[in-house]
């Protein structure tokens, strides 16, 4: 799709950057957008540690932008109000690593939130369209992204650093406004906002410390009561990582897991021998390690659900016969194929159809645009997949 010229549709950069220096400014400052989007991102640092570790928030409505310090957010009541609040919009880019800071930071599940990232991919843009290529496609506007890898936590940040991150905000009100009124016309109104809700709760239910194996995909090959073994495993160092706040590689990494849930050695030169578990992951850990592979997996609480292993070759091929119809339609609603049926909800449904079940029980049939998308082809998909 050719994008538009919307250079014009965008306030100038302000000659002064405004800074909220108080939480009692802040609410004001609230107070006086309520009713209108709000544009949202943040500045954060995670090199060496399991929690981002905020640095900046950038906050936009209409031409009026200001920075904010973390003490000053993490001070002020109506912005954690703000951000819970469902009935008022906000704004952001790509923002599954923005929800995660305010989750772990304030303690907050944002609602209300769109990512416009997903509504430039619906309105025709191109899947996963990075920011600052969609600001110069749409709005002629080059960014300088020389401060995007800066230190954000130190003072004062510099007038480069200043700009860049009010640019992060300044552009959202005016790609949502193009956004919307393009959704519109391709009778796709409320799907941005059904698809930002959606993929939010599932950013929030990664949180999960005892679902967070099923992440661990290398797992699959595994037994049911190996599986079992490896959530245990999974569930003790995502409690390792966050008390210590240290990355999970850090603890131990996904590979490492899956070889101790497999082998299941039974001493410490045993454990020298598992690839990816370092001298020193072994001193600090070894012994505790141990205690939790004499464990009889039997005797561990059963699998929520078990990891789900690749396609046969049978199956890749009814994927790739699926796919092609699906893209059918994607193609003709200018919705790239990867957002319409993404590959892993195409997988689950195969794997649906295997165990007998209805393949348009869930899956992309979950959240209303879509079904009203593809309902029409639900005697087709299931042609396909229940031979």
């Amino acid at each position: 799709m050719e994008l538009p010229d919307l250079a014009g549709c965008v306030p100038a950069a302000p000659e002064q950057i405004r800074w909220i220096e108080d939480a009692g400014a802040l609410d004001a400052w609230l107070e006086d957008h309520q009713g209108r989007p709000l544009a949202l991102d943040t500045e954060f640092e995670r090199v060496s540690t399991f929690y981002p570790i905020p640095g900046l928030v950038q906050l936009g409505c209409g031409a009026d932008y200001c920075l904010v310090d973390p003490s000053v957010a993490a001070a002020s009541d109506r912005f954690r109000q703000v951000l819970e609040d469902p009935s008022r919009l906000k704004l952001l880019y790509a923002m599954s690593e923005d929800l995660e800071l305010f989750r772990h930071w304030l303690g907050v599940q944002p609602a209300g939130v769109v990512d416009l990232q997903i509504g430039a991919a619906m309105a025709g843009a191109g899947f996963s369209m990075g920011y600052a290529r969609l600001v110069e496609g749409l709005f002629g506007e080059s960014l300088d992204k020389s401060a995007s890898r800066s230190d954000w936590l130190s003072r004062p940040l510099s007038e480069a650093q200043q700009r860049y991150a009010l640019d992060d905000v300044r552009f959202l009100e005016p790609l949502y406004r193009w956004v919307r009124e393009t959704l519109e016309e391709k009778g796709l109104a409320d799907a941005l906002r059904e698809e930002s809700d959606r993929f939010a709760r599932e950013l929030a239910a990664q949180d999960d410390p005892d679902m967070h194996y099923l992440r661990l995909r290398g797992g699959w090959a595994l037994s049911d009561e190996r599986q079992k073994l490896l959530r245990s495993l999974v569930i003790w160092r995502e409690q390792a990582a966050r008390r210590k706040d240290r990355p999970r590689s850090r603890v131990v990494p996904d590979a490492a897991l899956i070889a101790l849930a497999e082998s299941r050695p039974d001493s410490l030169p045993g454990l020298s021998r598992i690839p990816d578990l370092s001298p020193g992951i072994i001193r600090r850990y070894g012994e505790l390690l141990l205690d939790m592979l004499e464990a009889d997996p039997s005797g561990l609480p059963a699998l929520p659900a078990v990891i789900p292993g690749p396609l046969t070759r049978d199956q890749q091929a009814l994927y790739k016969k699926l796919r092609k119809r699906l893209v059918a339609v994607a193609e003709a609603r200018g919705i790239p194929i990867e957002l319409l049926a993404p590959r892993r909800r195409l997988e689950a449904m195969i794997q649906q159809a295997a165990m007998g079940e209805d393949p348009c029980s869930g899956g992309l049939f979950e959240e209303q645009w879509r079904r009203e998308l593809l309902e029409p082809l639900q005697d087709d998909i299931r042609g396909i997949l229940t031979p």
